[in-house]
C-alpha cells in the first residue's frame, strides 16, 4: 500500500476549465452520494456531487420493480457479505432504518411494509428521488450531471478534471458504485480509481444475481419452466426461504438471488421443495393409498410443478405401487434437491456487486482511507454487500451519512 498520498495521480486527458473551489467532491449520483451530500451540506460544506450519467439516481428509479425498496426495518451486520462482517457494525448503528424512515415521513411519502422487513414507496421510485433533490437544494448542494471526471491529482486538496470543468476540494468521497447494471451507466471507476491510491481490493463478483444451468441440466428441466414455488434454498452454510422459479435460462427467483451471493463455482444448490414436512414421514403415511403422487403433492406444491416434477423424477402412479425404498428416494429428493448451476448471468443482470474497495483500507466510523486524509469510499463501491429486501439501501444511507458527518 502507498502511504504517501501526495501527487497520486488519475492519469486521464487534462482539461482546461475555470477551477471551482469546494469544500467537498462527491463522485456518484446515487443512494449513497446523495445522502452524503446532503448530510455535509447540512453541516455548511460547499459541496457539489459530480454524476457522469444525464440524471442521478438511475438505479434508485429502477428498484423494487420501480416502487424502491428503500430500507428494511429488520437490518442487522447479519444481513451483510464482507471479508470483515464487522466492519459494517458502526455505521449501521449510528444510521438506522428508523432514521430514513424518518426522512421519507418527513416529505409525506407513502410506504407499505411488502414482507419480511422490506419497505416500499406507494407512489414509485420517483418520490425517493424528488425527496433527495430536495434535500440537496435545501442543504445547498451543486449537482453537475453529464460529469465524467478525467482526472484527480493530490496534492495540498485534490484537484479534480472533469468533463464541465475543474474543481479543488478538501475532500473527496468516492461512490461511483459496481459493475452491476452496466446499461445503467456502471463502470470500474471505483476500482481503479481506489488502485490509483495503492488501496486493497476484495475480488468483485456478481451478486443477487440468476444462477445459469447445463443445457443437459436446463434440458430436463424445460417443463417446470415459469411457476414459483416457495422452497428453502441452500448453499455451502447459507439458506432461505422464500420463492424460487425455473427459468428459460436457469434459475431464479427471490431465494435464488439471495443464494446467489454465497454461491462459488461447482457448488450444488439444495432445493427444499417441502420446507415445512418431514416427505419421508409425509409419505410413509399415505404409502398404501390409491392417490397418484403427483396428485398428492399437488396438495402442497403448485399443481403443474407437481405433475412436471414427478415426470423428471418418479413417473407418477397410485402412491400404494411404490416399493419403501423407491419412496425414501423421492422424499429425499424433494427435502434435498440437489442442482448444480454452471454459472450465473453476470453483471448485466446481478442487482449488486460484490467485493470492492477493502475494509481494511477505511475507517468503519467515517469511511475515510486511513493513510489518504480527505478520501471516502462509501456505498457498493466499498466490499460490503447487503442480502436482498433494502439492505443495500440501508447501506447507501448509512455510509453515505458516516462519511457526510466527517467530510
Amino acid at each position: 500500500m502507498a502511504n504517501n498520498a501526495e501527487n497520486q495521480v488519475f492519469p486521464l486527458p487534462m482539461l482546461s476549465f475555470g477551477v471551482l473551489k469546494k469544500d467537498v467532491v462527491v463522485i456518484g449520483g446515487g443512494a449513497a452520494g446523495l445522502l452524503c451530500a446532503i448530510e455535509a451540506g447540512k453541516r455548511g460544506r460547499r459541496v457539489v456531487v459530480l454524476e457522469h450519467a444525464e440524471r442521478i439516481g438511475k438505479k434508485i428509479a429502477i428498484s423494487g420493480g420501480g416502487r424502491c425498496n428503500f430500507t428494511n426495518i429488520n437490518t442487522s451486520p447479519d444481513n451483510f457479505i464482507s471479508a470483515n462482517p464487522h466492519f459494517c457494525k458502526s455505521a449501521l448503528a449510528r444510521y438506522t432504518p428508523s432514521d430514513f424512515i424518518a426522512l421519507v415521513e418527513k416529505h409525506g411519502i407513502p410506504y407499505h411494509e411488502k414482507k419480511l422487513g422490506q419497505l416500499f414507496c406507494d407512489e414509485g421510485s420517483r418520490r425517493i428521488i424528488e425527496m433527495l433533490l430536495n434535500e440537496c437544494e435545501a442543504a445547498g448542494v451543486e449537482i453537475r450531471c453529464g460529469a465524467a471526471v478525467r482526472r484527480v491529482e493530490k496534492n495540498a486538496n485534490f484537484e479534480v478534471e472533469t468533463d464541465t470543468g475543474s474543481l479543488v476540494s478538501q475532500s473527496l468521497v468516492v461512490a461511483s458504485g459496481g459493475l452491476s447494471i452496466p446499461t445503467l451507466g456502471a463502470t470500474d471507476f471505483g476500482y481503479r480509481f481506489a488502485r490509483q491510491f495503492g488501496l486493497a481490493i476484495q475480488e468483485p463478483w456478481p451478486a443477487l444475481v440468476p444462477l445459469t444451468l447445463s443445457n443437459q441440466t436446463q434440458g430436463g428441466l424445460t417443463s417446470l419452466s415459469g411457476i414459483s414455488v416457495d422452497a428453502l434454498v441452500s448453499c455451502r452454510g447459507q439458506q432461505f426461504r422464500e420463492n424460487f422459479l425455473v427459468t428459460h435460462r436457469g434459475l431464479s427467483g427471490p431465494a435464488i438471488l439471495q443464494i446467489s451471493s454465497y454461491w462459488q463455482a461447482g457448488a450444488a444448490i439444495a432445493i427444499n421443495l417441502l420446507p415445512e414436512h418431514d416427505a419421508g414421514t409425509l409419505l410413509g403415511e399415505q404409502q398404501n393409498r390409491e392417490m397418484e403422487l403427483a396428485n398428492f403433492l399437488s396438495q402442497f406444491l403448485p399443481r403443474r410443478f407437481a405433475h412436471a416434477w414427478c415426470a423428471l423424477n418418479a413417473p407418477s402412479q397410485p402412491l400404494k405401487r411404490f416399493p419403501p425404498a423407491q419412496l425414501a428416494n423421492i422424499a429425499k429428493g424433494l427435502n434435498h434437491w440437489e442442482i448444480v448451476p454452471s454459472g450465473t448471468e453476470g453483471y448485466k443482470k446481478a442487482e449488486v456487486t460484490a467485493g470492492g474497495v477493502a475494509t481494511g483500507e477505511l475507517s468503519s466510523q467515517t469511511m475515510e482511507v486511513r493513510n489518504v486524509p480527505g478520501l471516502y469510499f462509501i456505498g457498493e463501491v466499498v466490499d460490503v454487500t447487503g442480502q436482498l429486501g433494502g439492505y443495500n439501501f440501508q447501506w447507501a444511507w448509512a455510509s453515505g451519512f458516516a462519511a457526510g458527518q466527517s467530510v
